[in-house]
């Protein structure tokens, strides 16, 4: 069974596919949370060479649960199950992957906003990235973080 981000609710393949055709966004949000989340499965049993419970010499260290954590990705904000070591920090590349997008758009948002760009018009430019979902307050923030910077 996989589980979403909303919850205790057991989530299948048929829960993904349905949730697509009820709602699209939400149901690519249920789809990139559950991937993302079985890929760091995949890392930790990487990096501790060891499944859960499994007892092997080669183990590095031990899982100590999953800690919830933020991602903003073009179809909104995810909540991942990121997991937890006891002897040594869980290293994963999901969150560097999309940070790396999120500076591109912070570039773009930043270039358009020095150019005198409105705020309506950076969101348009911002579309083009695929990341419809901006808010015209996010686009402020960014660009008030810009002011504060540069006077």
């Amino acid at each position: 069974m996989l589980s979403n981000q909303k919850g205790d609710r057991a989530m299948n393949n048929p829960d993904l596919i349905e949730d697509y055709l009820i709602d699209r966004n939400e149901g690519m949000q249920n789809l990139i949370t559950w991937f993302l989340n079985q890929v760091m499965q995949q890392e930790a049993l990487n990096q501790i060479k060891a499944r859960p419970y499994e007892r092997t010499g080669q183990r590095r260290a031990r899982r100590n649960g999953t800690r919830k954590r933020s991602l903003k990705t073009i179809h909104g904000n995810v909540i991942l199950d990121k997991p937890q070591f006891r002897e040594v920090p869980f290293r994963t590349e999901v969150f560097e992957r999309y940070s790396r997008v999120e500076k591109s758009l912070r570039i773009a948002i930043a270039e358009s906003y020095l150019q005198g760009v409105s705020t309506r018009k950076v969101q348009d430019v911002v579309s083009k990235f695929g990341l419809e979902n901006i808010s015209a307050s996010e686009v402020s923030r960014i660009a008030k973080e810009l002011d504060e910077k540069t006077n």
